[in-house]
């Protein structure tokens, strides 16, 4: 499952992206990534399961990062670092089915993925205050 799951995670920061890129609706975006891949179900309804709860607590998550990144602007991050950070932060303060451990090696691997350079210490050093904030 963690194979389908990493998948998933690929696939909502694909999406979540596109919304932030340029607008594209979640949904249509993971549906037009999928096409030609065969996927399983549960890839796509993960995938959707991670943006949907993204979306309906992207107020919070986004405060999260001011609180745990001020110097960084929200506008000023990366597209690709800020939304890596939304989903880990929704998976580890809203969703909670997954160890903290798991879902900020897992930003960190995509980070390493899909981000620049400095993506990875960027994300760790966010998610290290983030861990703070969950342990309270």
């Amino acid at each position: 499952m963690s194979g389908r799951r990493h998948k998933g995670r690929i696939l909502a920061l694909q999406a979540m992206f596109e919304l932030d890129a340029v607008g594209h609706a979640p949904a249509h975006s993971i549906d037009v990534l999928l096409e030609g891949l065969d996927p399983s179900t549960e890839v796509r309804r993960f995938a959707l399961e991670l943006v949907e709860g993204v979306l309906a607590s992207r107020e919070r998550i986004d405060e999260v990062i001011r609180e745990t990144a001020p110097a960084f602007p929200l506008d000023q991050i990366a597209v690709v670092d800020r939304n890596v950070l939304r989903l880990a932060i929704y998976e580890i303060l809203i969703d909670n089915k997954v160890p903290m451990r798991a879902a900020i090696n897992e930003a960190i691997e995509l980070a390493k993925e899909y981000g620049g350079e400095n993506s990875p210490k960027f994300i760790n050093g966010v998610l290290g205050s983030v861990s703070v904030l969950a342990a309270r």
